[in-house]
């Protein structure tokens, strides 16, 4: 890695964070089919902790997601900045779905395109949009692209639909990832 793990991790999560903070209705839906805003930010932060003490870190326990979701979220996200800035536990290797990988890779490659893509969901829940940067776009797009067709297995994407020739380079990224901008 030429970026300790944490750049990209704390590049994602300010404009996430800013996102989180506009929700006014957790339970609006989201893009992400059957799950609410609540549920997709549930998601992020519960797959995270799993990634996290499956590689044998200990975590406080959560804050309550459903009682303060913005103070939750706050919690979390530098909980794990916090242990991200720690070269020795981006580096904790481990046998991943790709085979031998460290937590810093894995958190540079799935889990921040993860905070991106569903930054995305929880500005459509809230009722705005958010654009993602030539360099958000480039991220999200490898990283799809690096899946193969394990992108859409049950539970990570839908297929990918249709975006017209003329489409955005952002409809288009969303678009192979089953989402309608």
């Amino acid at each position: 890695m030429t970026t300790t793990t944490v750049t990209p991790y704390r590049a994602a999560l300010t404009p996430l964070s800013d996102i989180v903070a506009t929700v006014t209705d957790w339970a609006a839906p989201s893009p992400c089919e059957g799950w609410s805003a609540l549920d997709v930010l549930d998601h992020i932060l519960t797959t995270q902790r799993a990634l996290l003490t499956e590689r044998g870190l200990t975590l406080p326990p959560p804050a309550d997601l459903a009682a303060d979701p913005v103070a939750a979220w706050a919690a979390h996200a530098a909980t794990v900045a916090g242990l991200l800035d720690d070269p020795a536990i981006a580096g904790i290797a481990y046998d991943g779905h790709f085979g031998p990988t460290t937590l810093g890779e894995t958190v540079e490659r799935f889990y921040v395109f993860d905070m991106l893509v569903h930054r995305w969901d929880l500005a459509r829940a809230a009722g705005s949009d958010t654009s993602f940067t030539d360099a958000e776009l480039d991220r999200i797009d490898e990283s799809a692209q690096s899946f193969g067709p394990v992108l859409y297995m049950e539970g990570i994407c839908r297929p990918a639909v249709p975006a017209a020739s003329d489409a955005d380079r952002q409809t288009r990224v969303l678009a192979t990832l089953g989402r309608r901008a």
